[in-house]
């Protein structure tokens, strides 16, 4: 652009040191805040100190590990185990009948039961032999034996608990505690004291409940 006069030259002028002062501001503006931005910098880092990048641990994050299944069979089972349980405290004496045979029969199981189950209406098909036994052993035994005789669908059976001729004071623990175990059961319809030729007052002669 050629200046045509000295109007035109001072004009020229004047268009060049405003773009000058605009440029100049504008580099000013543009120092000012990174001025501002390398201030706020220096001050975190004045707060929080030297940093420096942790080491690698080697280790590798894994997700957790997801919640174990429920054990739906041990329950079922735990549960079986609680409804089969039989217990040592409890006391079968207000349940017996006081005869010489100090028989059993559950509500609702007629007299005419307990006198067929003596005479040997029904055949004994197994036999549990308690002699020796500790109480503790004695009564998981005669739990196993029962659950084995319902699996198998025999409805009598003889359970020989002893005289207890051979225990302190000759008294029958076994007897006692047989006669409460039985009763617990609700598969155990009836017993009765086995004949002289069957361990009489040594054994009882039980009649289970039948198999559905």
């Amino acid at each position: 652009m050629k200046a045509k006069s000295l109007q035109d030259l001072e004009a020229m002028r004047k268009h060049i040191a405003e773009r000058e002062r605009i440029a100049k501001e504008q580099a000013a503006a543009q120092a000012l805040k990174q001025k501002r931005l390398d201030a706020d910098k220096n001050l975190f880092e004045r707060a929080a100190g030297a940093v420096q990048r942790l080491p690698s641990h080697g280790r590798v994050h894994h997700a957790p590990e997801p919640p174990a299944p429920i054990p739906a069979q041990r329950q079922l089972d735990d549960q079986r185990v609680l409804k089969e349980a039989i217990s040592d405290q409890f006391d079968a004496s207000t349940l017996l009948e006081v005869d010489e045979a100090m028989s059993f029969r559950r509500p609702g199981i007629g007299i005419v039961v307990a006198r067929k189950l003596r005479r040997g209406h029904w055949s004994i098909q197994r036999e549990l032999d308690l002699h020796g036994f500790r109480t503790e052993d004695a009564r998981e035994a005669l739990a196993a034996f029962l659950r084995e005789a319902l699996r198998q669908g025999m409805r009598c059976v003889r359970v020989v608990h002893g005289k207890g001729l051979g225990s302190p004071g000759k008294t029958p623990v076994l007897k006692g505690k047989v006669h409460g175990w039985l009763v617990q059961k609700e598969e155990v319809l009836a017993f009765v004291q086995a004949r002289a030729d069957e361990g009489g007052a040594g054994a009882l002669v039980v009649l289970l409940k039948p198999s559905a």
